[in-house]
């Protein structure tokens, strides 16, 4: 499988395993599984070929380790970044002292004034490294890295969790514990 088809099937399968799964006649579970024998029909009714090897090359070889599979190998999922309804189960964790969140200049204005929200998506995602925030970033724009005070966040009593390829999740970052970048 080449890269640039690597690249592709990932981000449909980023596409239909967060956020349209109707869109090649799936559903997932509560906590996002759909069986991989499913999937692999779905995609194949709609015209998509994708064989077991080639799904299990993307999920192996995806440098955001987007997707995961069931302990049995037979279920798929994304690890976080859903806009569907899913409960990933993931338990509460104590985050390190600071966390960083990337994001374009342009929207520096509205973080400051309401925070991180999650948007159309169920968390807040944030990195433990600014070289991750500074790749979200650069999706949108000039990156700007901003750091969160996770520690006081944690201690005031805001939950955060650690999905399966490292991203924290929080519900919403409010703008008293955001640092503007230097």
């Amino acid at each position: 499988m080449d890269e640039k088809r690597t690249v592709r099937t990932s981000k449909m399968l980023s596409r239909v395993l967060r956020h349209e799964p109707e869109r090649i006649g799936i559903t997932l579970d509560e906590a996002g599984w759909v069986r991989v024998d499913v999937l692999l029909a779905a995609l194949a009714a709609k015209g998509g070929r994708l064989t077991r090897a080639e799904l299990d090359h993307v999920v192996a070889t995806n440098n955001k380790r987007r997707f995961g599979y069931s302990e049995d190998g037979l279920s798929i999922r994304a690890n976080q970044g859903h806009t569907v309804a899913v409960d990933l189960g993931l338990a509460a964790a104590e985050p390190p002292a600071v966390l960083f969140h990337g994001t374009a200049s342009r929207s520096l204005d509205a973080i400051f004034r309401d925070g991180l929200l999650p948007m159309a998506r169920q968390d807040v995602h944030l990195s433990a490294d600014t070289d991750t925030a500074v790749r979200v970033g650069s999706r949108h724009g000039r990156p700007v890295v901003l750091s969160v005070d996770a520690a006081a966040m944690a201690a005031a009593g805001h939950e955060f969790r650690i999905s399966a390829n490292g991203v924290w999740l929080t519900a919403a970052v409010p703008p008293e514990y955001l640092a503007r970048p230097r």
